[in-house]
């Protein structure tokens, strides 16, 4: 499917993200291995977190829907798990992929784990070999650094492991998998990470200190207990509306019920930077989680460089946020951010690629991008790669540039925010 987008007039109005499609993925799994029933709410309502709730329910957990984007989880506690009948398919999602290898890694029968062909070629060694050393056994393709994964879990025991990266997913599997081992287990990151699983778990009775970048977690005998979860609107899908507003010359959008984590908000810190008239409203706490409304209206903006420790806080907004970049005034550096070349795509040499169609100047760096600000885009045809974060990144675009811009493969938004289109519509037509 291809998608024609326009330069609109204005961008006004309101929107209401998808619930947060990382929080979505660890409410599903923490209740499957709670003992008990549990709603979750607001589910996002994406691909990927859907193959979340396939995949659990081929291991035995019933997993049923109530009303549009609510779910009752009834979970199996630590032993209840059964072996799947048939190869479990995590789609496109690495969150996914990720988590269940924690998981399954505990489990005393063999998984097979695979996915589309993105997910095939993203790097597995670094949950493999952690994983390990706790006693799993598992393999996957072309020196077990890839999937399809073959594992077959049994005992584990607890270690202490430094992470290579700052990686809510591999923290994720390993704290999996410590619900399950004998002795505590200690994970150390070079730079925080979200930490939306280290939450969810204290919540539901899960024995776990932090300590700056290192998280402990005790053992447990007794299951998590079943907690309901609101899921809050997910900033990731909003830094898309936030950009627009941002760039748009006649542009006023209020994005509703956003979580605003402390872990996850480096958009809005960039955007600050950057100059944007960004406010953030109407502060509160739902099931944990701060969340807040956020507004954003049209005005100048500034290059900025992007580095360090804030990596981890947006690694998911940087193709849009490269967006901004393109229409400030000055040079953008971003740097640190190696890992988008292992993402859906080479998010690097896409978004530069990509943009560069519509007239931005940009180079590529091995671990980021430089972005000479322009003062106009020009509409071009462009591809997403098949990753839904380019695509929406491009509609952004678009909708600032000169003439038309054509976004091929535009139907891949379906992996975290299937409504995208349609929340497009309703904004520039106000």
């Amino acid at each position: 499917m291809e998608k024609r987008i326009k330069k609109c007039h204005t961008l006004h109005g309101e929107v209401v993200p998808p619930g947060d499609k990382s929080i979505s993925h660890r409410a599903i799994i923490f209740n499957s291995m709670a003992a008990g029933e549990a709603r979750v709410s607001n589910v996002s309502p994406g691909d990927d977190c859907l193959s979340t709730i396939a995949c659990m329910r081929a291991l035995g957990v019933e997993i049923s829907p109530l009303a549009p984007s609510v779910i009752k989880v009834k979970g199996v506690g630590k032993q209840g798990f059964r072996e799947a009948e048939d190869v479990l398919d995590a789609g496109n999602s690495g969150t996914t992929m990720r988590l269940l290898t924690g998981l399954l890694a505990a489990q005393p029968f063999l998984s097979i784990l695979t996915g589309d062909e993105s997910l095939r070629s993203r790097p597995m060694d670094r949950f493999i070999v952690p994983l390990r050393l706790m006693g799993a056994e598992i393999w996957g393709r072309k020196g077990d650094s890839v999937a399809p994964l073959a594992i077959r879990g049994g005992r584990l025991k607890g270690i202490e492991y430094r992470l290579p990266v700052a990686s809510a997913q591999l923290k994720s599997a390993l704290l999996i998998a410590a619900l399950f081992a004998q002795g505590s287990t200690t994970v150390e990151e070079p730079a925080p990470s979200r930490d939306h699983t280290e939450r969810l778990l204290q919540s539901m009775g899960a024995h776990l200190e932090k300590e700056g970048c290192k998280v402990t977690l005790f053992p447990n005998p007794a299951p998590l207990t079943p907690t309901d979860v609101n899921v809050p609107g997910d900033i990731s899908s909003a830094a898309f509306w936030l950009v627009a507003g941002a760039v748009h010359p006649n542009a006023s959008i209020r994005v509703l019920n956003i979580g605003v984590n402390e872990t996850r908000i480096g958009i809005l810190e960039v955007l600050q930077a950057m100059g944007a008239r960004l406010e953030v409203e109407n502060e509160r706490s739902e099931g944990g989680e701060p969340v807040a409304d956020i507004r954003i209206e049209s005005g100048p903006l500034v290059a900025t460089c992007i580095e360090g420790e804030i990596i981890p806080r947006l690694i998911d907004e940087i193709p849009v946020i490269a967006v901004a970049a393109c229409l400030a005034k000055g040079t953008t550096v971003i740097r640190d951010a190696a890992e988008l070349r292992v993402k859906e795509s080479d998010r690097i040499s896409a978004t530069v690629q990509e943009l560069s169609k519509l007239g931005a100047r940009m180079e590529e760096l091995p671990d980021g991008m430089v972005i000479h600000g322009v003062e106009r885009l020009r509409g071009a045809r462009c591809d997403s790669h098949q990753d839904h974060r380019l695509a929406m990144t491009l509609a952004m675009a678009g909708l600032v540039a000169e003439g038309e811009t054509i976004i091929e493969h535009a139907d891949v938004v379906g992996v975290s925010y299937p409504g995208f289109w349609q929340d497009l519509e309703a904004l520039s037509a106000q």
